[in-house]
């Protein structure tokens, strides 16, 4: 009895948190292979398969024929992944100094205020500036601002031992994240000696468009907008990992919210580099979450208005699903369990269903994946709540202080290993 009446509470305020805001913009269903044709054509893979710019001008005029070349592309760019995720590393990585802002995405009077304020506190100097990486994002779209890519900057001090490696994590808020978001956790990590990267995702914050309130183009009912912002957040992601590099670091992570989990995995997936995860509410299939989330009945209500099916954007958006890259990200069975995964899910989440998360869960231990799974007594929008956010924030500390710690350890005992070898090969050629 107490605990169905704790789950009825509990769902009655997951639901309040994802309806409160009221900017929520119905649009209609657009095919977007405008977005998608380019990388196509520039790696072969479009005129061959009938997908090229003639072709899908054509199939765009019913949307039987749209559906089925989009699902098509879906099998071609999951069969070249390593194409879709790649990149070339961009030459213009900056960091800059500026006066952090909030840019909230919604329209309540105390978020509004607390914008407001902040902003005042810049113009008087009453706050501190920040610093931030930039650099161009390889994936380009027609916001130059969303192109330009921002990641702010928590250096961790240096450590007193010369020996000990250098780690950093990026990290990716929740979608439509104001700038503000995870910034706490940043901060945590720098007292574990781990410094962290905390990037703003296509279409959020700083890189938004000036016609949207919300992140909307992230993810919408455009399809294949949602592929490339997808597309884009993975690369900017490993470029970020291409710049620690640069400057030094050797130990690199990823923790991801939500949205920010999915494009985290696909990131690990597709970047061996990144060998500590942290995966904060995680879902199977892109479209499942679209389809069956509370906060996402918008996109799915233009979506059902053509006359789509959950089954069918499942496929539509497999390219960008999680499911379609287990193997890849477990890696191959020889190799051992190489990446720690820390998987946190929700027992009464509305937004991630609990039934997908489980699927992870059961695809992780089918395909070796070395993890540990954490269950909130809470929902998806109630993680950020007292006390849940607290039970949270320990469960992703703690976890990444642990990885982190192993991996130096691990370095630590190639060392001794190392050094032992050439100890033995030194005796071997003196007594020769």
């Amino acid at each position: 009895m107490l605990k169905k009446s704790y789950e009825g509470w509990m769902y009655r305020w997951e639901t309040k948190l994802t309806t409160r805001d009221e900017n929520r913009v119905v649009r209609p269903l657009e095919w977007g292979f405008e977005w998608i044709q380019p990388f196509l054509s520039e790696h072969g893979l479009g005129r061959g398969h009938g997908l090229g710019l003639a072709d899908l001008q054509k199939a765009e005029t019913t949307n039987a024929t749209a559906e089925a070349a989009m699902t098509w592309i879906n099998e071609i760019l999951i069969k070249h992944s390593d194409e879709f995720f790649g990149y070339e590393v961009p030459a213009d990585f900056l960091l800059e100094e500026r006066f952090p802002r909030l840019f909230p995405t919604n329209v309540r009077p105390e978020t509004l205020a607390q914008d407001a304020a902040l902003r005042r506190k810049a113009e008087n100097g009453e706050i501190p500036r920040a610093h931030y990486l930039r650099f161009t994002s390889p994936e380009r779209t027609p916001y130059p601002e969303n192109d330009l890519v921002n990641a702010r900057w928590f250096p961790a001090p240096a450590h007193k031992d010369p020996l000990r490696p250098k780690q950093a994590i990026v990290v990716l808020p929740q979608w439509n994240a104001d700038a503000f978001s995870h910034n706490a956790l940043c901060s945590m990590f720098n007292r574990m000696g781990i410094s962290a990267l905390r990037l703003s995702k296509p279409y959020h914050d700083i890189r938004r468009p000036t016609e949207l309130e919300r992140s909307d183009y992230a993810v919408s009912a455009n399809i294949g907008r949602t592929l490339s912002a997808c597309r884009q957040a993975v690369v900017d992601i490993r470029c970020c990992v291409d710049w620690l590099e640069e400057q030094g670091y050797e130990h690199f992570g990823v923790l991801g919210t939500s949205l920010g989990s999915c494009y985290a995995f696909l990131a690990s997936a597709h970047d061996k580099r990144i060998r500590v995860n942290a995966f904060n509410h995680a879902s199977t299939s892109f479209g499942d979450v679209v389809w069956a989330g509370q906060s996402t009945r918008h996109i799915r209500q233009g979506l059902e208005e053509a006359g789509l099916t959950q089954e069918r954007l499942r496929a539509m958006w497999s390219a960008v699903s999680p499911e379609s890259y287990y193997e890849k990200f477990a890696g191959p069975a020889a190799a051992g369990p190489d990446k720690k995964v820390l998987l946190v899910y929700a027992a009464y989440d509305l937004t991630f269903p609990l039934e997908y998360s489980l699927q992870v869960v059961d695809a992780f231990r089918r395909y070796g994946v070395n993890f540990e799974p954490r269950v909130l007594p809470c929902g998806h929008y109630t993680t950020g709540e007292t006390p849940y956010k607290y039970i949270d924030g320990w469960y992703m500390g703690s976890f990444v202080y642990r990885a982190f710690k192993q991996l130096r350890a691990e370095k630590a005992a190639r060392r001794v290993a190392g050094d032992a070898v050439t100890s033995s090969e030194r005796e071997e050629m003196l007594s020769r």
